[in-house]
């Protein structure tokens, strides 16, 4: 039986470079085949610290980038779906481009060209600002009323995925905290004022890496 193979698309984000870093771990005990997506470049403290994991430009607006996928790691068994515009004052200014990058058209598509594409497991990230806001905690079935065009659009990528995906899982995620990744990524100001201990920090972005690794079911 060959290998798995992992995608992670949006590889070079917060969340994206914490998923390498857990998924690499686990790679001495479950042998699979990993690779992620970058936007503009890839970064250099990034490739060196997984020698052994893929590396593909892709341009989620167009879904250039993605034949090189095919051709060069071929079907992905699972893929984890991080990439997004995700500063909801960007999406407010530019509503089409939040739009065409939070809603996975191009990715579902790609997917879709494979034989037996219904084989790969697709676990996007969503947020809980896909909810109004009023009340402190909501639960799943709570009726998704967005305030925002973040939340607006993360909302219609959820609607996609169920509408064209039949094996998916779908994270709506909080604030995501933690340490520093490999390659430094910009943290918005509310992170920066949060004082956590390193463990508590450590254990959070962990235990995400975790769950999203107990989804994938390999």
């Amino acid at each position: 039986m060959s290998a798995k193979k992992v995608l992670v698309v949006g590889g070079t984000g917060y969340l994206g470079q914490h998923l390498l870093q857990g998924f690499s771990e686990i790679q001495a005990t479950t042998p699979f085949a990993l690779a992620f997506t970058y936007n503009s470049f890839p970064p250099q403290p990034l490739l060196l610290a997984f020698p052994t994991s893929f590396a593909f430009h892709v341009d989620l607006k167009t879904g250039l980038g993605f034949d090189s996928i095919s051709q060069q790691f071929g079907q992905p068994d699972v893929v984890v779906n991080c990439a997004a515009l995700s500063v909801p004052r960007a999406c407010e200014n530019d509503p089409d481009a939040a739009i065409t990058i939070n809603v996975p058209s191009s990715l579902v598509n790609w997917l879709s060209s494979f034989a037996q594409s219904d084989n790969t497991l697709v676990i996007h990230i969503s947020t809980d600002q896909v909810y109004e806001g009023v009340k402190s905690f909501y639960k799943e079935e709570d009726e998704a009323l967005p305030v925002n065009v973040y939340g607006k659009s993360k909302v219609a990528a959820e609607q996609f995925i169920s509408e064209k995906w039949s094996n998916f899982a779908i994270l709506r995620s909080s604030i995501i905290f933690g340490p520093q990744t490999v390659s430094p990524v910009p943290k918005s100001l509310p992170i920066q004022e949060i004082k956590w201990s390193s463990f508590m920090m450590s254990t959070v972005v962990q235990y995400m890496s975790r769950m999203l690794w107990l989804s994938s079911g390999l």
